[in-house]
Parts: structure tokens; sequence; C-alpha cells
């Protein structure tokens, strides 16, 4: 039989609903807390930060919810997204392990992000927001947003981490062009930025203090939303358009994986591709291995509390309960910015405090290590996030040759590295560092915080 690489989808077989997890875990999410009252937050908490009918989603069970019409119209451009066999990897690996990924570089942005950007900016078009605030770590979500807020006639500001800001500025150029303003974080322009730069004039910033500013702009200006990349339940819901499809391309190509894994930073990007299938764990007794790759520099799930801890680095958030190094904590300046962030969402905390999903964490000179490799085999280059996914799946091939099994691998390469050509540079210059943290350095922020731990 005639090898099929690459499978795809009909256009009118896009989903028609998204998956809700909240549906089906054995145990559900901890709510989150008002850090004042301490107490569980209600919908007229959220209601400065985000539209209603995503404050619904945030706290809804049910297991489908409709992806409205102008938002599939919308995903059009680039969904169905293929998924391929990847023949070339498989070679060069010499392995009898069949490898799959699913490639979401198509998007305008290049990535998975427009998943959810493009429903949050329609749903706060349907409630009359002019501006969306929102943060950025390496440009993808950044860029999505403003592709999404553009298309919608919804202004969009970004704060974008320093360090990302310096080393990608052609992501910055790309949400230019679709109208956004780009603002390097931390910045003089709110009290939380100015009140990060009185400690440290040369911070290279992070995640959690982006989103401090994004959130004290939204709070404090009158038509004004935020909106966020991962992390949140609605954002991981959106996501599952990429598990979803998988699962009938699976189908189509009649076979079903075995392992799936996804780079792991706050949580959008795992779930996507993995809640679908999880989903068979829970329903119908199926044991697929699902294992998010996180940084070694940003190891909130493999070294990580599990406790509530504020989203951001001010303490403007509610309380989370999630697997945390501390919001204060300021990981490496590692390529793979859209990793470093200092927690977990709650639904995939729960699901590995459950110990229902894996987490394992890579350096960045393996995971660059790994994305040349799959550049080589299969034609497309990586972002610096996804190669901690391929690297994940060349260890996983390794332990199926160790204990003489062949396993079946899903992946998602979540997105294209053309836009990250200066972190390859580094990379075949020999720049690349690794970083290892002593045991006090990593939790110093931990032994600080003063925030609840879950009973």
């Amino acid at each position: 039989m005639e090898k099929v690489k690459k499978i795809y989808l009909a256009e009118k077989e896009i989903p028609h609903q998204w998956y809700n997890i909240q549906a089906d875990m054995p145990n559900p999410t901890l709510p989150p807390l008002h850090p004042g009252t301490m107490q569980p937050i209600g919908p007229q908490d959220l209601a400065p930060l985000f539209p209603m009918e995503l404050i619904k989603q945030e706290v809804s069970q049910d297991r489908w919810v409709d992806i409205p019409d102008e938002v599939r119209e919308v995903y059009k451009i680039w969904r169905p997204s293929p998924l391929y066999r990847a023949y070339g990897l498989e070679k060069l690996l010499g392995t009898n392990c069949k490898i799959y990924y699913k490639y979401e570089g198509n998007s305008p942005s290049g990535s998975h992000k427009p998943n959810t950007a493009v429903p949050q900016a329609y749903y706060n078009k349907m409630e009359g927001v002019k501006k969306i605030s929102t943060e950025t770590g390496a440009g993808q979500w950044g860029s999505a947003l403003s592709f999404a807020c553009q298309h919608f006639g919804i202004e969009c500001e970004v704060y974008m981490v320093k360090i990302s800001y310096n080393q990608k500025p052609y992501r910055k150029l790309l949400m230019n062009t679709w109208g956004a303003t780009v603002i390097p974080s931390p910045s003089d322009k709110t009290n939380a930025g100015r009140k990060i730069l009185e400690m440290n004039p040369n911070s290279n910033g992070s995640l959690g203090i982006a989103i401090s500013e994004a959130v004290e702009v939204a709070a404090t200006s009158e038509n004004t939303k935020y909106a966020l990349g991962s992390v949140l339940n609605h954002v991981l819901m959106h996501q599952t358009i990429i598990g979803l499809e998988a699962e009938k391309q699976f189908e189509m190509a009649g076979d079903f994986p075995d392992i799936v894994i996804a780079p792991f930073g706050g949580g959008s990007n795992f779930a996507g591709i993995s809640f679908p299938f999880l989903r068979h764990n829970f329903t119908s007794g199926k044991k697929i291995r699902c294992i998010a790759s996180e940084p070694a520099s940003c190891p909130k799930l493999t070294k990580g509390q599990f406790r509530y801890d504020f989203g951001d680095t001010v303490g403007m958030t509610p309380l989370l309960p999630m697997f945390t190094l501390g919001h204060t904590f300021m990981p490496a300046p590692i390529h793979a910015g859209g990793l470093r962030y200092h927690g977990a969402g709650a639904i995939v905390s729960q699901l590995l405090k459950d110990k229902l999903i894996e987490a394992q964490a890579y350096q960045q000179k393996e995971c660059f290590d790994a994305g040349v490799k799959f550049a080589k085999a299969e034609g497309i280059l990586p972002a610096p996030e996804a190669t901690h996914g391929i690297a994940n799946v060349i260890r996983e091939v390794s332990r199926a040759k160790e204990e003489g099994v062949s396993k079946t691998i899903l992946f998602n390469l979540c997105g294209h590295g053309y836009f990250d050509m200066s972190a390859y540079q580094d990379y075949f210059d020999g720049k690349l560092v690794d970083h290892h943290f002593t045991d006090e350095e990593l939790y110093a922020n931990l032994k600080e915080l003063n925030t609840p731990i879950p009973g």
C-alpha cells in the first residue's frame, strides 16, 4: 500500500463544538479564590476583565460547547490543520514506532494560538468591547490576538516580555501589521511595570509581569477587557479543536495513539491535543499516556508545588489552584519564550495531581538538537517551544526500543520557527546555555509564598 504522509479533513468537517474536559474529570478543579476574602470568586469578580460568555465557559460543566458560526468561518482560513505521518523522522531515528504530528503552523500567526484568539475576540465584540489588552511571551499569542482583533474591529494593546521583544523583532512587526500597539514589559506605562523597574531597572521581564500590566490596563480603562492565551479553562477548551480533528484523522488512517505529547507553558498547547484523547481514558477505559513537555529552566510541573497562587507577578489576579514555582519566579531567558510561565492551568494541575497525565522537563540544547533533526527529516523548522515536544518524542522512541515494543506516538507541532531564526543562529554558534537550578534557587520564591495550600 502506498504510504499516506498527510491526512486532511474536508472544510465541512471542522468540529462544530469544543470539548470541555471538566464534564469527565474524576475530581473537579478547586475554585479560584478572591485574594482579599479567600472565598471562591463569582462572575461579578471576573466581569471587569472578561465578557460574560467567556465567564460562563470558564465555569461550565457541559461536555460540549457550540462553536459560533462566525468563529468557524474564520477558522476556515487555516482549519482543518493536517495530520502528518513522520516517515522521515521515523527513518532518521531507526524506529519501528509510528510517529504522527498535528501541524498548527499554517495559521495566520504561525501557531495554535488563533484557535482561542478568534473566539475570545468574537465574544468581546458581541459585548461591545472596544479594546483588549494582553501579554505575550515569544509573541505567538500577541500575534494571534492582533490578527483576531483586527478581524473583528477591536483595538489591541500587547505587553511583550522584554527579552522576547528584543530577541524577536519580527513578531512585534507582525503584531504592528495587524494594527496592535506593542509595549516591552516591564514598562513605565503601568503601576505594575514601574514597581518592577524600581526594583530592577534591567529586568528582562516575565509572562507574570506582562500579565500584571495587561490586567491593570483592562481593570482601569473604560470599554477595555483582558484576554489570556493559556492557563484558563475556557482557553484550554477552545484549543481542543486540535485533538478533535486529530481523532477524525486517526479514524481515517485506521490508527490510534498510545502516547500523546505536547509542549507545556501554561496548558493550552498540551490541552488542545491531549484532552480529547484523555476523554477515552475516562469514558472507555483506554490507557493513553499524555505527556506535557516543559523547559527545565521553568519546571512548574516537575518541580513546582500544588497550591493557590496568583496568575501574575504583582498579585492582581484571583488565586488559582496550580502547580507553581511562585508568582515572583524569574525564569532564565531561554528562547522558548512561550513556555516561560511560573504556573500551570487549574485543569492540568488537577490532572497531574491525580496522576492522570505525566510531565517531563528538557534543557534547551537537547530541544534544539531535536528541532534540527526534525527539520532535516520532515522539512519544517519548528518553533523553539515545539522542540520540547520533539525531544520528548525522541526519548519515548528510545524507551520503546529498550523495552522491545512499538508505540504509536502523536505530538503537537504547535508552530513554525521562521520568526525564531536568531535562536537557531545561537544554536549553530554554540551560544545556547542550559540552566541548572539548585533546590535553594528553585524554591526561593515558594518559601516566601503565603498563599493557601489546598487541603
